[in-house]
């Protein structure tokens, strides 16, 4: 996603209220990593696009109930 001049990389979270874990319990320190990553090789792989001057990486979790219904639906920007 692009926000102005800064390109935001958007790490989303699903889990189920019947789980005993947050969206948040998988965002963990190995998958900064891996979104970083990721980020790094979609940034190297076009060389032709124009180059942002800020990024940012933010997080979505969404907590869906037993039928697949919104219960919430939290962005937090900057996440990591």
């Amino acid at each position: 996603m692009r926000l102005g001049t800064t390109l935001v990389f958007v790490e989303v979270k699903t889990r189920r209220s019947r789980r005993s874990s947050a969206p948040w319990d998988s965002l963990d320190e190995r998958k900064r990593r891996q979104v970083r990553r990721l980020a790094t090789a979609f940034l190297s792989e076009a060389p032709q696009r124009p180059s942002p001057r800020d990024l940012r990486f933010d997080a979505i979790g969404i907590l869906l109930d037993c039928q697949g219904q919104l219960l919430r639906l939290d962005h937090i920007e900057a996440a990591f």
